[in-house]
Parts: C-alpha cells; sequence; structure tokens
C-alpha cells in the first residue's frame, strides 16, 4: 500500500510539474508577435478590409470614398493578384501614386523552391524584417496537388513549443507567431507560384486542374506551429482566405488541425466556422502524454468532450481524427479496437499517417499490412479510414517533416539547396560542413 501511494504522489507530482510547464509554454505562445515595424514601406498584402481602409484614410482618401475603394483594392490585390499598383486600371493616377509612395504589395520573399517526384512543392518563405537584428522569420509552406483537390498546408507559427515526440517541426524552438497578414500571405505567394490567377501561366511541370478551376481548393492548417495559440491571427488569416470577393476559399474547405488546446476549440468553431482536425495518435493517456505531450494538461477525455461540443458538428462536418502509425507502438489489433470505442457516436473520419521518417527520429513506420488491418477495423465500425499516401517525403515535406531551414541548415547546406539539390544531398552533409 505504502508503495502504490508513493507511485500516486509521484505521479500527481509529474503531472503538476508538466501543467505549469505547458501554461508557461501557452502564455509565452499567445504574447509571442513581431517586435517593432516592418522596415520600409509597408505591403497591404494580406490586410482584412478594417486594415485596408485605415491605411487609406491615413493618405487622405475621403471618408466617403474609402469603402468604394477598399473594394476596389480588394480585388485587384486578392481576385487579381497585381503586384503593381499601376496595374489598377479603374483606380485614378493620383491615388495610385498616391498608394505607391506610401505602400507596396510585396509579399514575403520565397528563399527556395523544391519540387518533389509527386508533383508536391515546398516554399521556404521570409518574413519581411522587423528591426535591425531581425533578418525575416523563415516558414515552410506545402502544396499538394491531387486530381479532385490541390491542397495548401500552411503554417501559423515559426516554430512549435509541443515537442510531440514524432514531429520533425517540434524539435525546433518556438520564435514567434505569424501575423494574420503573414498566414494569409502563404495563400498569395502559393498562387503566385502557381500562376493561379486570372490570366497567369502556371510553371513548366505543374499539375493543371482537369476542371479548369484553382490550383488551391483547399487550406490545412498542419504546418510549424499550434493554430489554437495563435487564434486571433488564424482567425483573422481565415477572414481573409475565405472572402467571397477575393481569395474565395470556402470554409469548408479550410481544416485547423490542434494538437489538442482544449479551452480555444469551441471559439475556433464559433468564429472561424472552419472544419477540425485533432492530432490523436493514441488511445491511452500515458502514451500519448509522450507522443503529445499537452495531453498532460489537456487528457484525452477532455479533448473528445470538446470535440462532441465543437459547433456545427454534423454528418456533413466530420472532425476529422489524425493517427501516425508507428511500429510497435499504436497500431495494434486493441489500439483500433480502442479508437472505435472512444470516438463512439461522434461525426468522424480517421485519417491514418504512415509515420513519414526525418532525420534523428526515433520512431519507425509500421508496415503496410499492419496499416490496412487496423483501417479495416475502424472502417467495418462505421468510420471513414482513409490511408493518407505520404506526399514530399523526398523533399521532406510530408506530415511531421517540416522544420524552418535556417534552424536545421547550415550556410553550405543552404546553396546546396538553392543550386537545386535535393534533401538527400542536404542531410547528407555532417557537422564540420
Amino acid at each position: 500500500m505504502a508503495s502504490a501511494s508513493l507511485d500516486i504522489a509521484n505521479h500527481s507530482r509529474r503531472a503538476a510539474s508538466a501543467a505549469v510547464r505547458t501554461e508557461a509554454v501557452e502564455k509565452t505562445a499567445g504574447r509571442l508577435a513581431p517586435t517593432g515595424a516592418v522596415l520600409g514601406k509597408p505591403s497591404l498584402a494580406g490586410l482584412t478590409r478594417d486594415e485596408l481602409k485605415e491605411k487609406l484614410a491615413a493618405i487622405g482618401v475621403p471618408e466617403r470614398e474609402l469603402r468604394m475603394r477598399v473594394g476596389q483594392l480588394w480585388h485587384w490585390i486578392y481576385l487579381r493578384g497585381i503586384r503593381d499598383f499601376e496595374a489598377m486600371s479603374n483606380v485614378g493616377k493620383g491615388l495610385r501614386q498616391a498608394l505607391a509612395d506610401a505602400y507596396t504589395l510585396d509579399r514575403p520573399a520565397v528563399v527556395s523552391e523544391q519540387v518533389s517526384q509527386d508533383g508536391t512543392r515546398k516554399w521556404l518563405l521570409r518574413m519581411p524584417s522587423t528591426g535591425p537584428l531581425d533578418k525575416g522569420a523563415e516558414i515552410e509552406c506545402v502544396y499538394i496537388p491531387e486530381v479532385d483537390r490541390g491542397t495548401l498546408c500552411v503554417s501559423s507559427q515559426v516554430g512549435c513549443t509541443l515537442t510531440c515526440s514524432f514531429c520533425h517541426t517540434g524539435t525546433q524552438r518556438l520564435v514567434r507567431n505569424l501575423t494574420h497578414r503573414e498566414i494569409a500571405a502563404q495563400l498569395i505567394v502559393s498562387r503566385d507560384q502557381l500562376g493561379d490567377w486570372p490570366g497567369a501561366a502556371p510553371p513548366d511541370g505543374a499539375f493543371v486542374p482537369s476542371d479548369g478551376g484553382r490550383f488551391i481548393s483547399n487550406i490545412v492548417f498542419m504546418g510549424m506551429g499550434e493554430p489554437l495559440y495563435n487564434l486571433d491571427s488564424v482567425v483573422a488569416g481565415i477572414k481573409v482566405m475565405s472572402d467571397n470577393e477575393g481569395l474565395g476559399l470556402s470554409r469548408r474547405r479550410i481544416t485547423v488541425s490542434t494538437s489538442g488546446f482544449v479551452p480555444q476549440i469551441e471559439r475556433l468553431g464559433a468564429e472561424a466556422n472552419t472544419m477540425l482536425a485533432i492530432s490523436l495518435h493514441a488511445v491511452r493517456d500515458d502514451l500519448r502524454d509522450e507522443l503529445v505531450p499537452l495531453n498532460r494538461k489537456y487528457p484525452i477525455a477532455a479533448l473528445l468532450e470538446a470535440c462532441r461540443a465543437y459547433p456545427g458538428l454534423s454528418n456533413a462536418r466530420r472532425i476529422t481524427f489524425e493517427y501516425v502509425m508507428l511500429r510497435g507502438v499504436n497500431a495494434s489489433h486493441a489500439d483500433a479496437r480502442e479508437l472505435v470505442r472512444l470516438l463512439k457516436g461522434m461525426p468522424a473520419k480517421i485519417n491514418l499517417i504512415p509515420f513519414n521518417p526525418w532525420p534523428g527520429a526515433r520512431y519507425e513506420c509500421s508496415d503496410w499490412e499492419r496499416i490496412e488491418r487496423f483501417s479495416e477495423i475502424v472502417f467495418r465500425a462505421g468510420y471513414a479510414s482513409p490511408v493518407r499516401t505520404p506526399r514530399g517525403r523526398d523533399i521532406l515535406a510530408a506530415c511531421g517533416q517540416l522544420k524552418s531551414e535556417t534552424e536545421k541548415l547550415r550556410a553550405r547546406a543552404r546553396l546546396m539547396l538553392e543550386a537545386g539539390i535535393g534533401a538527400e544531398g542536404v542531410y547528407a552533409i555532417g557537422d564540420d560542413a
């Protein structure tokens, strides 16, 4: 009995310590933002309608004209994708000059582009400098073309705080939150790169949509960072992305993935009205504590309770549960049956994700027979259980592989990357490079 009491006491202390650490991380993430003003003239790309109104008022546009002028700018920036104020043919020359004198239409810089053998494209984007000691934060953004859709995977933070043990991004420290302008700008840059604007030409080798529609039809917040730690910016960025008179993404085609920051899940549904994805990856708290440390504060029962209360949840708006398949860790038949029990009665689908390896990972992917059997058990219980086809593995663009090149590449490796040498060549470089 004494030994059991001691074990319980030790577990309680460990849980309390983990909760304190998690709370500190949440507070830090919530206040991290770019410091100082962006050097040079500010860009209008990525701003909300209200912000555009303020910028126009600041250069003397009369109040009675503001709504009309905002509509004009919105059309040219977000529907036409123009990069020069001179292209705004229905805006007077005087106003075009005033805009050019005060502002730009600059986007984050594309530092490098890698194209996978399967057509996946990964861009390393550098944000504008915010001061003399800031060279500009860098993030990764991935485009995944498929027969029936084109999905853009965007980031919400520079780095990550969550240290999920199977995720490469989790090995990079958190630098800061992205602003809503930087979030929306990822879609703008991607459309630039793909020629996804009216009258623009796609790059050589690009997968052209068979229906003649937009290259990018879906957005997933599954890149770098925990979106619910930066929810204000995520919600505002989604507002820009989903405006029907501009970028025009349906909110039902925007999915926000969280590792389980329970307090913000309801707010996400109420304010963003997007689809929800949960990085689950385990059916027992002891294992999920290891794989997704945030579980120590918000265990599985609390997470699933928040999911069942998600605004708008229905058979037409199911929650996606992401489950990475790790050999000998979480992929047994018993795990599959417990997953079905946990989700009973909830409108849901389960995405089974073959583990994507990265340098230094301590896990291996389950074999295909095991994955298929796991999927069959879930499917027979009435849940869609697609196995996600790994995309972009050869350029480290697959799920769980993203990590800012600034953090992981030495100067020589960066030069190799920009010269077109693939990921295998980059990571063959030793520490003495």
